[in-house]
């Protein structure tokens, strides 16, 4: 197996992944407020994992929503063009302002990640989750996942550019 087809099975097996948080934040969130309204228990750290699943589902899967094509854009004109001119739009929206942009979140993201690593940083409220550093950690993540699926849709572009399809040529 290609190093390519590699990163693509990763995302989708990531973001399908990913998908059975989205339940079991639900089932928590459910727990939490029949603690709190129906036994006036408190669950702060309940309440933080959930805090913690919806940051892993939105930063984690943004690659996923990349593969699939899910991402926020105009698509006044481009759903009218061609493969080809499709392909030049997401060649060159990949290279301007994707890529550039999972770079400059890594850098400027690393030192904070490392920071609250080397400190184990936990939560500030009594009875939270100890794992901060952890969920920093999605931040670089994020950037590097988005990037590596990002170029791999670069790939597959540009064999609509050069060979007319998206199969190797």
């Amino acid at each position: 197996m290609n190093s390519l087809k590699i990163i693509d099975c990763f995302t989708e097996g990531l973001g399908r992944t990913l998908a059975w948080l989205i339940p079991s934040m639900m089932i928590i969130t459910a727990i939490v407020v029949v603690m709190r309204y129906g036994f006036q228990l408190g669950a702060t750290g309940l309440q933080e994992s959930v805090t913690y699943l919806h940051g892993a589902v939105f930063m984690l899967g943004a690659a996923y929503t990349l593969r699939h094509d899910g991402h926020v854009r105009v698509d006044i004109l481009y759903r009218n063009f061609s493969p080809r001119n499709r392909a030049w739009v997401d060649c060159l929206g990949t290279l301007i302002f994707l890529l550039p942009l999972c770079g400059l979140i890594l850098l400027s993201s690393w030192e904070f990640t490392l920071k609250s690593w080397s400190i184990r940083e936990a939560s500030v409220e009594p009875g939270g989750l100890p794992l901060v550093f952890l969920l920093k950690s999605l931040v670089p993540l994020m950037a590097i996942t988005l990037a590596l699926q990002g170029v791999l849709e670069l790939v597959k572009n540009a064999r609509v550019l050069i060979c007319g399809e998206a199969d190797p040529c």
